[in-house]
């Protein structure tokens, strides 16, 4: 009888794939979506509202505050790592050949934006809060995409689309930082750095022990929380403190491992369990999913993420090549940069967060900011989606186009050498 893998083996083995990642996340939102919806839609609030911690800690928080403002914390702690190895040995490590793509990240914020309040200023609405939710671009996603329908693309368009995704997380956590802080603690603030210190410290004489790393990131993380600062935010920056450069005694960096270790738990159980409960909105009863599409908040957003971004990444990289003159990566071009700029609409997990900090609860805009999250997600994947594969085989027929040509190339040279063979020995 054959050896059968256990489900939770199988499940890590499936989580490699960044598309059935991306499956799982989507599962989770539409799980979310249809309980919210359902005549058992109570039941789902309850779940959702349900108080866990103690008061006197400041730690009374709802399940889905948990989710966000704590579990999230480790996805925003491999993110960390990811911007830091980025910066010492990855795609930001040169400046100069990454500025088109760094530019094109600040562009897409600006897109976004422009969008939103453009939208709101046509309708007549004066809800401007929402304006930075269409603003961040899911890396995992939007990678994810392109590795399933951008089959055929030189490898340099997927590091310049993850280039704009890892600049686009960062700019997304500097405003979350700042624009979504409030009522400042200087003091639980500083404990908080001078905790994330000591982890620096010590993981950078590689004393990684678990019993010592897992209770200062919770100090951490916890200083974090009850200084207004965003939580998560505390496990950006200690992500960040963690080595990437390996010493002798090494085989790989730190980072790598503790992604390693820690990405199953974040791709598979983390990301959609935030989605299940960020993105369960009870439509039904906010006046139905027609309300939400003529929402001002909701078109700003659902056009915000695809069309926002797509005119501010195209058109900057458009406005630098042809008026600035500089120059995309070798095997990237203008057409590339088309397709990819509808791909990094996909928002998501961090549009999804910044909606739920953007809009309180109780405020009417809140749950139709967060389904206009999943449309204008939904429509960046499916536009890019479209694209990308339309490009794709333009690729894939100039590659077999250039081997057509190198093969009657190699006949007629093989022709050639025959008559002169022949010319010889008559």
């Amino acid at each position: 009888m054959p050896h059968r893998q256990n489900p939770i083996a199988r499940y890590r083995r499936a989580m490699h794939n960044e598309a059935t990642a991306g499956i799982v996340l989507i599962l989770g939102a539409i799980l979310a979506l249809i309980w919210a919806n359902s005549p058992i839609r109570d039941s789902y609030m309850e779940l959702s509202e349900t108080v866990i911690g103690p008061h006197s800690l400041h730690l009374d928080l709802t399940v889905s505050e948990w989710a966000a403002d704590g579990l999230l914390a480790i996805f925003f702690f491999i993110v960390g790592m990811e911007l830091k190895h980025e910066f010492v040995a990855g795609s930001l490590r040169d400046v100069k050949k990454a500025l088109v793509p760094i530019l094109a990240a600040v562009f897409g914020m600006v897109g976004p934006v422009v969008v939103y309040v453009v939208v709101q200023a046509l309708t007549g609405s004066t809800v401007y809060d929402g304006w930075a939710v269409p603003v961040a671009t899911d890396i995992a996603f939007a990678l994810a995409v392109l590795g399933v329908f951008g089959r055929g693309f030189p490898p340099a368009v997927r590091t310049f689309l993850m280039t704009l995704a890892v600049v686009d997380d960062l700019l997304g956590i500097i405003i979350i930082a700042i624009f979504f802080s409030n009522g400042l603690n200087f003091l639980y603030l500083f404990i908080a750095l001078v905790v994330i210190a000591v982890f620096g410290f010590l993981v950078q004489r590689r004393i990684v022990h678990w019993y010592l790393m897992w209770p200062l990131g919770i100090l951490a993380w916890y200083f974090m929380h009850v200084s207004g600062v965003h939580a998560t935010i505390a496990g950006v920056m200690l992500g960040m403190t963690i080595p990437v450069l390996t010493t002798r005694r090494e085989s790989q960096s730190l980072t790598h491992t503790l992604t390693e270790k820690l990405e199953f738990y974040s791709a598979g159980f983390i990301l959609p369990i935030f989605a299940f409960f960020a993105a369960g909105v009870n439509v039904v009863d906010s006046g139905g999913f027609t309300s939400m599409l003529v929402d001002p908040v909701s078109i700003g957003i659902y056009l915000g993420l695809p069309l926002g971004k797509f005119l501010g990444i195209f058109g900057g990289v458009f406005f630098m090549i042809k008026v600035l003159r500089l120059k995309l990566s070798h095997g990237v071009d203008l057409p590339d940069i088309f397709a990819i700029s509808w791909v990094a609409g996909i928002g998501f997990t961090v549009s999804l967060l910044i909606a739920t900090l953007s809009f309180t609860d109780g405020n009417p805009h809140g749950p139709h900011a967060r389904v206009a999250v999943l449309l204008g997600s939904l429509l960046a994947l499916l536009i890019g989606a479209f694209f990308l594969h339309l490009r794709a085989n333009q690729h894939q027929r100039g590659i077999a186009s250039k081997g057509s040509l190198q093969s009657k190339s190699f006949g007629r040279d093989k022709t050639k050498r025959r008559t002169r063979s022949q010319k010889r020995k008559k």
